[in-house]
Order: structure tokens, then C-alpha cells, then sequence
């Protein structure tokens, strides 16, 4: 199991430079724990490249099918409270953006406080150097 940042999983819904990377890490390990809003964060991102352009009406829909799919098989922290303190920490510590500090902190929560190799898939730089800083063993495209 590894803990999944949205920055890596939309990659498995539409076409980026670390798609090959990220279908690989999947095949390795398909047990996949996200944030609670992590669904949210990666419809955010396939309708803002449709908005932008980059993605056309079908290939979108496609996205959001295999969003469908793929929420259908992870595993979420939703333990909001506990996951809204912990972010609320980061942010005095890290140069995070609010939802980069909730995804690592819902990771924070998953391995109670205890990081130590566990692994956090990110195509995040910031977020990457944050979970590095907290202790996790930071996988990145």
C-alpha cells in the first residue's frame, strides 16, 4: 500500500509525462490510499484542462470514467478533524498550498504519526519535499 497524492493519480486518468511512471508504480502496488477530497481534487484537474483546452470533450469523459473506476478499488482517510489539525501544523512549517497540506496530512493520519518508509507517491515538488521533510519515503516520476 502507498499513500497517492491527486498530482500522481490524475496522471492515471489523462495523458502526461508522468503517465508511464505512474501506470508502472499502479501495476507494482495497486493498493492505493487517498485524502477524503482527493476525488474532488482530480475533477478539479481534468475540467480545468478541458476548460483550458488540453483535453477534448470525449477524452474527458473517459477521465472521468476511469476516476469512476479507480475510486471504486482505493481506500480513504476521512478522518476530517484530525486531518484539518495536522494540516493546519504543516502549513506553519512547510511552504505547502492548503490542499498539498491536507493530502499530507491525511497520509500523517494513515500511518499514525510514524512515516518511516512508508511510501507517498507525488509528481508534486513541494509536497515531495514536505513528506520528505515529515519522514516518508517520497516516490516521484
Amino acid at each position: 500500500m502507498r499513500f497517492w497524492d491527486s498530482s500522481a493519480l490524475v496522471s492515471l486518468l489523462v495523458e502526461e509525462e508522468a503517465s508511464p511512471w505512474c501506470r508502472d508504480l499502479l501495476r507494482d502496488d495497486g493498493d492505493i490510499c487517498v485524502w477524503l477530497l482527493t476525488r474532488t481534487e482530480m475533477v478539479s484537474a481534468v475540467r480545468r484542462k478541458q476548460r483550458n483546452g488540453e483535453l477534448g470533450r470525449g477524452h474527458a469523459h473517459e477521465a472521468m470514467e476511469r476516476l469512476s473506476a479507480l475510486a471504486k478499488s482505493w481506500n480513504e482517510v476521512s478522518a476530517v478533524d484530525s486531518v484539518r489539525d495536522r494540516a493546519d501544523r504543516l502549513l506553519a512549517v512547510h511552504p505547502l498550498r492548503a490542499a498539498d497540506a491536507l493530502q499530507l496530512a491525511a497520509a500523517l493520519v494513515l500511518v499514525q504519526e510514524r512515516p518511516a518508509d512508508f511510501p507517498l507517491a507525488t509528481a508534486d515538488d513541494r509536497l515531495a519535499d514536505a513528506a520528505r521533510s515529515e519522514g516518508f519515503l517520497v516516490v516521484t516520476p
